[in-house]
């Protein structure tokens, strides 16, 4: 099924990755980690699932640093606009 694939489904409808990612508002980045953590065991390949998870999330914790060095967001700029 194209919509809504195996390996995204869960026995609770209600989570399904798509559904769960749009809840919480989730940017690209976190959004595609979230994806592969949760099918990373419906897929046959868990390790690599993984890896991409953490190749993501890193790619978010460096625009994060580019945009908040003293932990704060300059004024205007907001690193996780959709």
């Amino acid at each position: 099924m194209i919509n809504h694939p195996d390996h995204y489904q869960s026995i609770y409808p209600a989570y399904e990755t798509i559904n769960v990612i749009e809840a919480w508002e989730l940017n690209f980045h976190l959004g595609n980690a979230v994806k592969y953590i949760a099918r990373c065991d419906k897929k046959g390949k868990p390790i690599e699932d993984l890896k991409k998870a953490i190749w993501y999330l890193k790619r978010e914790i460096a625009n994060r640093e580019k945009f908040i060095p003293s932990g704060t967001i300059p004024n205007g700029i907001n690193p996780h606009n959709k």
